[in-house]
């Protein structure tokens, strides 16, 4: 119990790291002298940094003993919002945040790694859901908090902030998490291996295509919500109703996921098409469309539990290369919804976002089901020892 509830608080508090820099881009821009555009790279550099920077890293520690690393990833966390907070100009910040970025994913596969392979058999859903449940709380709560600090005293505060947050989770890894000892190294070839298996492959996919629509229509809440009437100043109380309902439906679906692994995934992705296109129909009926933008944020998460521990069943070998890919993957698919959601925002309006969204979900429902037949799962998780 402790040792998930010290590893979540540091879910939390790396994932604020992430998400407060969009409150922050005003102040940041004004203090640094550069448009809020320039700031914005911000936001770009962490997704780069999460993509290329956490999966290189984790096969260059495969090796390593899981907790002493996780401190070490810790530190540098620590360290990359010091600096944030103490950069005199944009260009050491911007580097900083990249630095920061690449130990993310490979904290978070530790994490999962080592809760699931702590956790009774049958329960790698609600395992992941608790440690995924941190990031909920960092959107809930922690960006705007953090926002709150930045307004009060200072972007700058805001990292510092951070950064004793960091080194509170560093002291409650040190003294609470004690790593299973059938949790043994593995080597960088053996999880690049790893990832040449065709479920471990296709379980990657899914998290990519399956997250891409509702991700897009994420991006663009506010213009879908303009779409619906709503004014500009109600779009963080929506915001909230999104975070809300991610949090409910994560917990839910890490839920569903012990309960049947082989149908919770394809039926939440099922209901999250059904959900887009039908928000489609009430795209311009403000009660309707924000009643849908919690309902949509139930359902996004609700499949995440089962998309990381379908990846770590595949990948139980060595399972964390996998998982940072994993998390890459996730911000390959943030970029691609930002890009395309764009395109299709200024070419045929915000509305077909959701059409298009449902599209992609559907896509990764057909990868989960072809990938189901391929490899039946039997009814529960079982445990994993790597």
């Amino acid at each position: 119990m402790f040792r998930l509830a010290s590893l979540m608080f540091c879910v939390f508090t790396i994932t604020t790291g992430e998400f407060v820099v969009a409150g922050l881009l005003p102040r940041v821009a004004a203090d640094l002298e550069v448009t809020v555009g320039t700031a914005g790279l911000l936001i770009t550099a962490y997704a780069l940094g999460m993509i290329v920077g956490g999966p290189v890293l984790t096969a260059l520690t495969a090796a390593s003993e899981r907790k002493r690393l996780m401190q070490m990833l810790l530190v540098v966390a620590v360290l990359g919002n010091a600096v944030s907070a103490l950069a005199p100009e944009f260009a050491p910040l911007l580097i900083a945040r990249v630095l920061t970025a690449s130990v993310t994913s490979t904290f978070f596969a530790q994490a999962i790694v080592v809760a699931v392979g702590s956790a009774p058999p049958g329960r790698a859903g609600g395992t992941v859901a608790r440690l995924v449940f941190g990031m909920n709380l960092a959107m809930i709560l922690g960006a705007p908090l953090g926002t709150l600090i930045g307004g009060q005293w200072g972007w700058r505060a805001t990292f510092w902030a951070i950064a004793l947050a960091g080194l509170v989770g560093l002291a409650l890894v040190s003294v609470l998490v004690e790593v299973p000892p059938a949790q043994s190294r593995t080597s960088a070839v053996t999880e690049l291996a790893v990832l040449r298996r065709g479920p471990v492959l296709l379980a990657l996919t899914v998290t990519a295509v399956g997250n891409l629509g509702v991700l897009m229509v994420f991006s663009y809440l506010a213009p879908l919500a303009g779409l619906a009437g709503h004014a500009l100043d109600r779009l963080p109380l929506l915001l909230l109703g999104y975070g809300v309902g991610a949090a409910i439906g994560n917990l839910a679906g890490g839920i569903l996921y012990d309960r049947n692994p082989v149908l919770c995934q394809p039926v939440l992705l099922g209901l999250l098409a059904a959900a887009l296109v039908a928000t489609w129909f009430v795209a311009r009926m403000p009660v309707p469309s924000a009643v849908a933008v919690v309902v949509i944020g139930a359902l996004a998460f609700a499949v995440i539990p089962g998309m990381q521990a379908r990846v770590l069943r595949t990948a139980a070998a060595a399972p964390t290369l996998a998982m940072a890919v994993n998390a890459s993957g996730y911000q390959v698919a943030a970029a691609g919804a930002g890009l395309l959601g764009g395109l299709i925002t200024d070419s045929a309006g915000p509305r077909h976002l959701y059409l298009v969204a449902a599209g992609f979900t559907l896509c990764g429902l057909s990868l989960t089901l072809i990938g189901t037949r391929a490899n039946r799962l039997p009814r529960s998780s079982a445990r994993v020892d790597v």
